[in-house]
């Protein structure tokens, strides 16, 4: 089975998992806090607080697979931001592989942002 950690879904059903519970919660938490250290380099906010992170599955073989965003297709950070989430995933102690898929649907706005990252911009 997968695991799967949305971005802004506090209602996600739980789903089962050959993975220990205490031991998803720890790569869940360690994943979250590697993608918190990834930011695009032109915005002073790190992608998961941007919104740009839609989803995060962990497979019972511990391979993860990432669904992303740029904030236009035309991001200037499209080559680099991918494999900064890749390198920052995997370095999380047992996870086995990384897969980052970027996508534009839905197209990212600016009410995917997190109240913090809002703040930081100073966009209210």
């Amino acid at each position: 089975m997968t695991d799967t950690v949305a971005n802004d879904t506090p209602n996600a059903p739980a789903i089962s998992s050959g993975i220990p519970e205490a031991e998803l919660t720890r790569l869940t938490d360690e994943i979250v806090g590697a993608l918190k250290s990834v930011y695009d380099p032109e915005i002073p906010v790190d992608i998961y607080e941007l919104g740009l992170i839609y989803k995060v599955d962990i497979a019972d073989d511990r391979t993860v697979a990432v669904e992303m965003t740029l904030t236009t297709p035309n991001c200037p950070s499209a080559a680099e931001l991918p494999g900064m989430v890749e390198s920052a995933v995997a370095a999380v102690p047992g996870i086995a592989d990384v897969k980052v898929d970027i996508t534009f649907d839905p197209p990212w706005d600016q009410g995917r942002m997190s109240e913090e990252a809002r703040a930081t911009l100073n966009l209210w």
